[in-house]
């Protein structure tokens, strides 16, 4: 039963109809409703097994050689994945507007995993310090729905090298700035860094947190100007 809900899931998602999961498992809609009060539950069910799957790859690579590129691969296969699986796509785009939740404990798993992975990239140096774990899981349901609706002729998994590109550390000013969150009224942010840097004492804005950032600037004005 589990096994037919899950294909007719994956395939059209929430809007299949229970009788059509009944008629593929070869019971009646009795026998499915005696195992689950309803469809919801089904789904929630075949949902979660998908999720806990990318719970343990994740866990798998948290030992990996080469942090950064196990991390970008793990988001591109999660997208490429979850791409061919509306059942995904729908318990994704609802879980990210708040309206499903497959299971606090599965999904607290899959966020810690991620984490462990993305913490491991930015120790690295290979991603961007200035991401967390909940900035990776709107990019991972934004991604998802620009790739469902690329336009025609646009290759698949163009969105997901965007969205890797936004996430590696700056390099040569390849990638945008975020706000920064710790600045107070009185600071600004580094604009190498992104790191709170307060007021100078000549009165003039301070740019830079320190003479490292400084040195790095001075460094990427010398090679644009070659």
């Amino acid at each position: 039963m589990l096994e037919a809900a899950r294909s007719a899931f994956e395939e059209r998602g929430l809007a299949v109809p229970l009788g059509e999961i009944a008629r593929r498992a070869g019971v009646g809609p009795g026998t499915v409703y005696r195992h689950f009060p309803s469809k919801d539950a089904l789904f929630r069910a075949t949902v979660v097994d998908r999720i806990r799957l990318f719970t343990y790859t994740a866990r798998e690579l948290a030992e990996a050689s080469d942090p950064g590129a196990v991390f970008f691969r793990y988001l591109a296969a999660v997208v490429r994945l979850s791409a061919r699986n509306k059942a995904l796509q729908d318990a994704l785009e609802a879980s990210a507007e708040g309206r499903f939740r497959p299971s606090a404990e599965v999904e607290e798993d899959f966020r810690a995993a991620l984490h462990t992975l993305l913490t491991r990239a930015q120790k690295s140096g290979d991603v961007r310090k200035d991401v967390d774990t909940e900035d990776v899981m709107a990019l991972l349901f934004g991604c998802l729905s620009m790739e469902r609706r690329r336009g025609a002729g646009a290759p698949a998994g163009r969105m997901t090298a965007l969205m890797c590109d936004s996430l590696r550390v700056r390099r040569r000013g390849n990638v945008t700035k975020l706000p920064v969150g710790s600045v107070s009224r009185n600071e600004t942010g580094c604009v190498v860094c992104g790191a709170a840097v307060g007021g100078a004492r000549t009165g003039r804005p301070a740019r830079y947190c320190g003479g490292a950032c400084r040195q790095r600037a001075h460094r990427e004005r010398v090679r644009a100007r070659g």
